[in-house]
């Protein structure tokens, strides 16, 4: 009998109660953060109960993440994919402040910016290769603070339309563009390298595999090997533009929005191409592990990560 594939995580639609979340953002307004985490504990607990595949893809990555680096501590069970849960709720909690501008600022870091700086003051666009991870809204927010920051974000249409539209309300006017899209097309692509021509930033995930299955390479995460996709490489390639990382984790009572510098131009010759894929995959994957180290209940994936994309696990990538 053939074993289910596991699905893909496009596949398992938008859960988030935009309702919901509205009221948890009116109850922080008026009675403040302790109070609303006290509502959070039921909420997140009875989210996790009623989400089998959320509850198990916790698991699965915290026992992964402590067999390589012996954190988070103690055996795991319900109180560590409790608070994984309550990590993610605090953190959406968190993107509504950042785009209403009610975010503590002060409780906000950067490290790595001046690659950042130098870019703009240069009329350097870049891309930025990102994960879900943190709350990677406050870098939005502080590019609609900096009028020189002219940021696109690629996001995907089907699993997140009515959350964006939530965002839009708080703040309309707000220069980050949120881009819906599928796939990466050739009409897309173009249009994206005129922004970063023109000295725009182009954000896009790297940490979830498209619904082609073609367009994926390997490399070793936690420990194991995991599905990667190539289409932000491939983009930076064609756009022949420096290539950041970009990522954020909880620190303190705050957060810290991490740059990194991962190649400040990406050939991919035809003879090492895929080759230079891995590498580049294999580089993410390491930096967004060091980052998760600092901050282990911070990773937003909630479906089998590491089952993702194993029927095209040996397609060579192609261009999107």
């Amino acid at each position: 009998m053939t074993a289910r594939a596991a699905p893909h995580w496009a596949e398992l639609g938008e859960s988030t109660f935009v309702a919901g979340i509205w009221f948890l953002y009116g109850v922080h307004r008026v009675l403040g953060r302790r109070v609303l985490r006290l509502l959070l504990w039921p909420v997140a607990l009875c989210w996790g109960l009623a989400q089998p595949t959320a509850r198990h893809a916790s698991l699965e990555y915290l026992g992964r993440m402590q067999a390589a680096h012996g954190v988070p501590a103690g055996r795991l069970g319900t109180r560590h994919w409790l608070r994984h849960l309550l990590s993610f709720a605090e953190t959406i909690l968190d993107k509504l402040l950042a785009f209403s501008g009610r975010y503590p600022w002060d409780s906000l870091r950067f490290e790595g910016l001046a690659l950042v700086d130098a870019l703009v003051a240069r009329r350097q666009g870049a891309l930025l290769v990102t994960a879900h991870m943190g709350c990677l809204e406050l870098c939005q927010a502080m590019a609609g603070r900096v009028p020189e920051l002219k940021l696109t974000v690629l996001v995907h249409t089907r699993h997140a339309e009515r959350f964006n539209r939530l965002l839009r309300r708080l703040q309309p006017r707000n220069p980050v563009e949120l881009l819906q899209v599928t796939e990466v097309d050739a009409a897309t692509a173009v249009m994206l390298g005129e922004r970063v021509a023109a000295g725009e930033f182009v954000a896009i995930v790297g940490d979830r595999v498209p619904v082609s299955a073609s367009k994926i390479t390997r490399a070793r995460f936690l420990g194991h090997d995991a599905p990667f996709p190539v289409g932000a490489y491939v983009l930076a390639s064609l756009m022949q533009c420096p290539l950041l990382l970009m990522g954020c984790v909880r620190e303190a009572a705050g957060h810290v929005v991490h740059f990194e510098l991962l190649s400040a131009r990406v050939e991919l010759p035809r003879a090492q191409r895929e080759q230079r894929l891995i590498q580049l995959a294999a580089l993410f994957a390491a930096r967004v592990e060091a980052l998760l180290v600092r901050a282990p209940y911070d990773w937003f994936n909630f479906f089998p990560f590491w089952a993702q994309g194993r029927s095209g696990a040996g397609a060579a990538p192609k261009v999107p």
